[in-house]
């Protein structure tokens, strides 16, 4: 197969996947974040990048959103929310801030591909996404892609989907977002 082939397979992947995600769950999720003073956001590998490209996006809203683990990360409270991407909702340092963060009183969501998890179950929202987990066998969702890649993608548009969903429902415009952007680069 060529390159080429390979990325239209891939992209049939990702339509495929829109089928299999909630409106309910995605709805609830956007609910959170416009109830919430501050959104955390944790995950670790590739679904930790999605979360800070995502984490990103909500900064260029003006919303106060913060990856978990940086340096100017404020302290978690009562009325904030931590999102915690992550695949098989079992990796241990996750499981440790979804914990931590039900003990403080927050809001946890989790984007996940196993709702049933140990993350998925101390979430307040859970959002179920379809992916591969790491062992293949276990899947209902076939793909040609390495390891957790369908739901990594999956991932990354989901979250751009939310902020579309979230913009429309707090009638914000693209023009506002870009006088957020990194202007020193």
């Amino acid at each position: 197969m060529l390159t080429t082939q390979y990325l239209t397979t891939i992209i049939e992947e990702l339509q495929q996947t829109t089928g299999y995600i909630s409106e309910e769950e995605a709805e609830k999720l956007v609910d959170g974040m416009i109830n919430s003073t501050k959104i955390f956001l944790a995950g670790a590998g590739r679904s930790g990048f999605m979360a800070k490209s995502f984490t990103m996006r909500m900064m260029h809203m003006g919303l106060d959103a913060y990856v978990v683990g940086e340096t100017v990360t404020p302290n978690l409270e009562k009325e904030d929310l931590l999102i915690i991407a992550s695949g098989s909702g079992e990796t241990k340092s996750l499981v440790s801030m979804a914990q931590r963060a039900k003990d403080i009183g927050a809001l946890v969501a989790s984007v996940t591909i196993s709702p049933e998890s140990t993350i998925g179950k101390l979430s307040d929202i859970t959002v179920k996404l379809p992916g591969s987990p790491k062992d293949k066998e276990q899947s209902k969702y076939k793909t040609i892609q390495p390891m957790a890649s369908l739901f990594e993608q999956t991932l990354l548009l989901f979250f751009d989907a939310v902020i579309l969903r979230f913009m429309k429902k707090k009638e914000l415009k693209s023009s506002t977002m870009f006088s957020r952007h990194a202007n020193l680069e």
